[in-house]
């Protein structure tokens, strides 16, 4: 029990004879204030009950409050640092276009070799970039931008003619989709 409260309850008792058996108006007159007194330190610590019980449904609610903000934190860096690897990546892909095409053109030696591997790879790795967009792959809307299209009898469905620049894609997303020549059922 609150400490304050025992005492206000203690000081409505002050003044009160229970002991003595008085008699006459006296005893009449504090026995009809006693009840009074008691009744308001009842009413008292009812009172107090209640404002603690509010308070501790405050604190819940704040603590609910804070855990959401955690949580909703976490899950908005992952997102954050997600969009950021993202961006560092297709800023890098037209770098990685050139070091193709020095590649295709035999034009990719010595230690630039060495360091344009090492980039790719790391790409690969850290960042799971993945190079995406052969000839002869069957054409997909979602992964092959379509830039020219032939007829062709030697395919049965829509198919990679021609790689003019190959799709990236970052995990599941696709960064950038490859730029095709399709070749299509004659």
């Amino acid at each position: 029990m609150d400490p304050a409260l025992a005492d206000e309850i203690e000081s409505a008792f002050d003044g009160v004879d229970l002991g003595s058996g008085a008699q006459g108006d006296a005893a009449e007159a504090g026995a009809a204030e006693a009840p009074s007194e008691l009744e308001q330190a009842r009413a008292q610590a009812a009172q107090a009950a209640d404002e603690l019980a509010r308070a501790r449904a405050d604190l819940y609610n704040l603590q609910q409050e804070y855990q959401g903000f955690v949580r909703r934190s976490r899950e908005s860096a992952a997102g954050h640092r997600e969009a950021g690897q993202a961006s560092v990546v297709e800023t890098l892909i037209p770098v990685l276009d050139e070091i193709e095409l020095a590649r295709q053109h035999g034009d990719l030696t010595g230690t630039f070799a060495t360091t344009a591997g090492k980039l790719e790879q790391i790409l690969a790795d850290k960042f799971g970039l993945v190079r995406f967009g052969e000839a002869g792959d069957v054409f997909d809307p979602k992964l092959h931008e379509a830039l020219m299209a032939t007829e062709s009898t030697e395919v049965t469905e829509p198919s990679i003619a021609l790689v003019l620049q190959p799709g990236y894609r970052l995990g599941e997303r696709v960064v950038r989709a490859a730029r095709v020549q399709v070749a299509n059922p004659a």
